[in-house]
């Protein structure tokens, strides 16, 4: 027998628990993993409360994101084997995949051989935020040197991925936060510039950081109102990706500002590059290459025991966190 969290209703933190159920063998081109780490994800707490794109059938199981050692292989598989150390890219239905178990079994092209020193916790940490950012930015937006790109929700996982991706290529990395609080330890870990949205003119800074040539890439999370400054401040040809909608207010089409610019305004999820398997294994490459090379390092808020999943559920709803919350089996 194995724990697992699931949850048998939709609603809060509260409803998730901890259940025993026996441990699944390995079907044909499956590894089966000894999880010692677990990255939690906002998609996962949507999943929890019925707000999510995938519907689950109750009880469900849920998360996207561990690493750990493998401890069987199923038929056909040869890129691991037992006592592998690996991580696991995130799955296109963490119903169908679910990653929050002391035992979980995946198909073998998510499974990912990393180095042991980056430790069990950060491997947990790395594949959906690094993914996300590496899809939009690199596969989408081809981010280059010398390109200003604007980061909004920079302090999450994925923003802060997003900082150190635009800084392995040479771009020059304009972080957004809400609040001056996160500033010091934004430009700690890269940011050129940032800019508290709540606190300053977000289109004058932005125009005065890019200066008249403007800012060609723009990778949103939070849609609403911010969509008029940053079109307003992008350059000529520029590209806005928006992969999250955190703010509750419409988002406002501008529309001449758009026409005008002739900008291209694109939704992104990271489904796209984990369902297309050339595009996968490209960013696994680029990913792996960044961590071999010391520049890719996931940004850890907080650490978990696996028996306070709740409470790990709900600091991921504070918004309070710088990173990525952890919980350890």
């Amino acid at each position: 027998m194995a724990r697992v969290v699931r949850f048998h209703q939709h609603g809060g933190p509260e409803v998730l628990r901890i259940e025993n159920v026996d441990v699944p063998r390995p079907g044909s081109g499956e590894v089966r993993i000894r999880v010692k780490a677990l990255g939690l994800n906002r998609a996962e707490a949507l999943l929890r409360a019925g707000t999510y794109i995938e519907t689950p059938t109750l009880p469900s199981g849920l998360g996207l994101e561990a690493a750990g050692i493998v401890d069987a292989v199923g038929e056909g598989v040869s890129g691991v084997a037992p006592d592998d150390v690996v991580s696991i890219v995130p799955p296109i239905s963490m119903i169908r995949w679910p990653a929050y178990g002391e035992f979980v079994v995946f198909p073998e092209h998510l499974v990912v051989r990393h180095p042991p020193s980056l430790g069990f916790e950060a491997a947990a940490a790395l594949w959906m935020s690094h993914l996300t950012a590496y899809g939009a930015l690199i596969d989408i937006a081809r981010l280059q040197r010398g390109d200003f790109v604007v980061i909004t929700a920079a302090s999450s996982s994925v923003g802060l991925a997003a900082v150190q991706i635009a800084k392995l290529v040479g771009a020059i990395p304009v972080a957004v936060t809400r609040t001056s609080a996160k500033k010091g330890a934004l430009l700690k870990n890269g940011a050129t510039h940032v800019i508290a949205s709540a606190e300053e003119d977000l289109e004058g800074r932005l125009k005065e950081i890019a200066g008249p040539d403007g800012v060609r890439v723009v990778f949103d999370a939070v849609g609403g109102s911010i969509f008029m400054p940053l079109t307003a401040a992008m350059a000529r040809g520029g590209i806005l990706i928006e992969y999250g909608g955190l703010s509750p207010e419409p988002t406002p089409f501008p529309l001449f500002t758009v026409l005008g610019k002739c900008l291209t305004l694109r939704g992104y999820l990271v489904h796209e590059i984990i369902g297309d398997p050339a595009r996968l294994e490209t960013a696994k490459a680029f990913i792996c290459d960044g961590l071999e090379r010391g520049v890719f390092r996931p940004v850890i808020a907080r650490t978990f025991p696996f028996e306070e999943i709740v409470q790990a559920h709900r600091f991921l709803e504070s918004n309070e966190q710088f990173g990525k919350i952890v919980v350890t089996i």
